[in-house]
């Protein structure tokens, strides 16, 4: 059969369309998709898909879009999806991106046009050294690129676009996901399972070339409150107890040489503070807890427990409350269930000429959450790097490979069939 080859450069320009539409999302936000502007990119993968020929391809209410590449084999197999994310994180602004192309890349500084201070340099970005003489697509350097995740997208919709193409490539049933809100945590609260009627799948939005990814951290999410006391600071001696200070003492007494973000690396959990507010009388901070083993990740909420506690002993007309709440669990626990799954994801990386890389995500992917939710969902590479960030890179050879990925997991499945 014919290979894919991204004719006239497709799939960078599509993933540069992509990219100058922004779609940041907001966690202060109660709607869904969080941010309506996430539906501008919706409605046009929309009309691509129809254009290329999936006819059934819609966006529903909540941003979720849905298409399917009808089966062309008589086998009767499993039907599998590919799911990407809309979205981009608020770390940084997705507003009025700028991506360049920095043609055959040889080792060099990237100075960012819009901001000199913002480079990529080769030693800080250990992966550069694997492109020489590959294209590097950067933003301009104030906002991110948005390649976590619309180099997903544009990969998914190259394939897809390669399959309507090229009807004598056999294969089965394939269902398309992209999601909004994922950087929020979002990002399948509202998936319509019966639409997308699908055995298991693959997100694509993995890292490193190569990378195929069945393990995430477990996550919960916690609030604290510290219930202080307030008075007039002019009268407070002996009276005042800032619920300000007390969270900031609890903050102060967690682990700092571990369970830091900072101080961790592979397998290694950690407690992390997202945001503080408050007044004398109430403050209030959020964390996020992360470990790979559920007991570690228990272990951890009950440290932020046990603190609190210690230090509210100090403050005897002061109280807390502590909310944990589960955000997702580490799929390896469903697809170990599930060899074959992973097995022919690695199959499909390696029949494009790389060599497959099983690796673990210090964070999680839409398919954390669906594969508890019946859908076994492992990780692969779309190539992007620094994500969140205004260095922010992905490689235009590096997302050719994810498209071959995406179409050789298709072919291997029918013919296992």
């Amino acid at each position: 059969m014919d290979t894919y080859n991204s004719f006239e450069n497709s799939l960078a320009l599509r993933f540069i369309k992509y990219a100058q539409i922004d779609t940041q999302s907001d966690p202060s936000s109660d709607t869904c998709p969080s941010t309506l502007k996430q539906k501008n990119l919706g409605k046009l993968l929309v009309e691509e898909l129809i254009e290329m020929g999936v006819s059934d391809a819609e966006m529903d209410i909540n941003g979720y879009v849905y298409g399917t590449i009808p089966a062309n084999t008589h086998k009767q197999i499993p039907v599998i999806f590919f799911c990407s994310h809309m979205d981009t994180s608020p770390d940084c602004s997705g507003e009025n991106v700028k991506p360049i192309i920095h043609d055959k890349y040889q080792g060099e500084d990237i100075i960012l046009p819009e901001d000199n201070n913002i480079v990529l340099k080769l030693s800080d970005h250990k992966d550069l050294k694997h492109q020489i003489g590959n294209d590097i697509i950067t933003a301009s350097g104030t906002t991110l690129l948005g390649a976590d995740n619309k180099a997903g997208v544009a990969e998914i919709m190259e394939a897809a676009n390669y399959f309507m193409r090229n009807p004598e490539v056999k294969h089965g049933k394939i269902k398309i996901l992209f999601t909004p809100d994922e950087e929020i945590g979002r990002g399948v609260d509202k998936v319509d399972l019966e639409k997308l009627g699908a055995d298991f799948g693959y997100t694509v939005d993995g890292e490193t070339l190569g990378s195929i990814e069945d393990e995430t951290f477990s996550a919960n999410g916690a609030i604290l409150t510290i219930n202080g006391v307030g008075t007039h600071p002019g009268f407070a001696k002996g009276k005042m107890e800032s619920a300000i200070k007390i969270l900031a003492e609890i903050i102060d007494a967690l682990p700092k040489e571990n369970l830091t973000p900072e101080t961790t690396a592979h397998k290694e959990g950690f407690i992390h503070p997202v945001r503080i507010s408050g007044q004398v009388e109430q403050a209030e901070a959020s964390f996020i807890i992360r470990d790979f083993d559920n007991e570690k990740l228990a272990a951890h909420g009950e440290l932020l427990r046990t603190t609190a506690e210690n230090i509210l002993q100090k403050y005897q007309n002061s109280t807390y409350q502590l909310a944990i709440e589960p955000q997702y669990r580490n799929m390896k626990q469903i697809l170990d269930q599930h060899p074959e799954i992973l097995s022919y994801g690695v199959a499909a990386i390696e029949r494009a000429g790389l060599v497959a890389k099983k690796q673990s995500i210090r964070g999680g992917t839409d398919g954390s959450r669906l594969s508890f939710m019946g859908l076994p969902c492992p990780n692969i590479f779309a190539g992007e790097h620094a994500f969140h960030s205004k260095q922010e890179w992905v490689s235009v050879q590096d997302m050719e490979k994810a498209v071959q990925t995406i179409i050789n997991i298709a072919c291997i499945w029918e013919e296992n069939g």
